[in-house]
């Protein structure tokens, strides 16, 4: 269990003028979402995404997803009881969808610890040869009963952008489009969007990030709206929702024709 103490030297220092330069993956690249379990990509992919557990993907642009603002399924117990988000009594605030609780990043001091600990996470990814990282759940906030505030969100999502940056590793906003006008202030180098095309926010990204935008849909109905829409310009991959690895019977990956 993280200690609740003050915040290690590697955790707390500003960031430096020597820091790495951070590039995020090319634009409309072929993309392959692989956080259900690692495999040997596709022929002609280019960027691939895995869960911080696993090996980056040799000779591709290879993103390191990170679970920031929510507690694993089941590994709440890990953190410090007040670094978890709880309701009036003491039980934790859950997103239901995927069993996972929230963390409370509602003060400095709470997000300050928080950060410690996905900066070590950030840190092994960049160990291992990842060259970005994917901090998933900014939009918890909009889970919290009005616990926590976009301002939270931001003011932690910053936090981690400039470790990261540090670690010499691009940083991607995971969804959450209502916040990206935000982008530039909080360090998002490119956005990870799942189902944009399903839910026409799609153009939300591209206003903030360009053509740096990687589209995940989870419909064949969706996947071919943004293969027609954006699929000279964006990278977009169809995945089945649990993102899961060949051979496991659920398994479903396409590309836009052409890519």
């Amino acid at each position: 269990m993280l200690a609740a103490v003050v915040l290690a030297p590697a955790a707390c220092a500003p960031p430096s003028a020597h820091a790495p330069a951070v590039v995020p993956p090319p634009a409309g690249a072929v993309f392959d979402y692989q956080l259900g379990g690692a495999y040997p990509p596709p022929a002609g992919t280019e960027v691939v995404a895995r869960d911080r557990a696993a090996e980056p993907a040799e000779g591709l642009y290879n993103i390191c997803y990170v679970n920031a603002f929510q507690a694993q399924p089941g590994k709440e117990d890990d953190w410090d009881h007040d670094l978890v988000l709880r309701d009036g009594d003491g039980r934790p605030v859950v997103d239901e969808d995927w069993d996972e609780a929230l963390l409370d990043i509602s003060t400095p001091g709470r997000r300050a610890r928080i950060a410690e600990r996905v900066d070590r996470w950030t840190a092994q990814c960049a160990d291992k040869g990842y060259d970005a990282v994917e901090p998933d759940n900014y939009d918890s906030y909009t889970r919290s009963g009005g616990r926590l505030t976009a301002a939270h969100a931001r003011a932690m999502i910053t936090l981690i952008s400039r470790y990261a940056h540090e670690r010499g590793l691009a940083v991607a906003q995971k969804n959450t489009p209502e916040l990206a006008a935000h982008r530039v202030d909080a360090g998002l180098d490119f956005a990870v969007a799942e189902e944009c095309a399903r839910y026409d926010e799609c153009d939300v990204y591209t206003e903030e990030f360009g053509d740096d935008v990687i589209v995940v849909e989870y419909t064949d109905a969706a996947f071919a709206d943004a293969c027609r829409r954006w699929g000279g310009t964006l990278s977009i991959v169809r995945r089945d929702l649990g993102v899961t690895a060949p051979g496991s019977g659920g398994h479903v990956r396409r590309t836009c024709p052409g890519d």
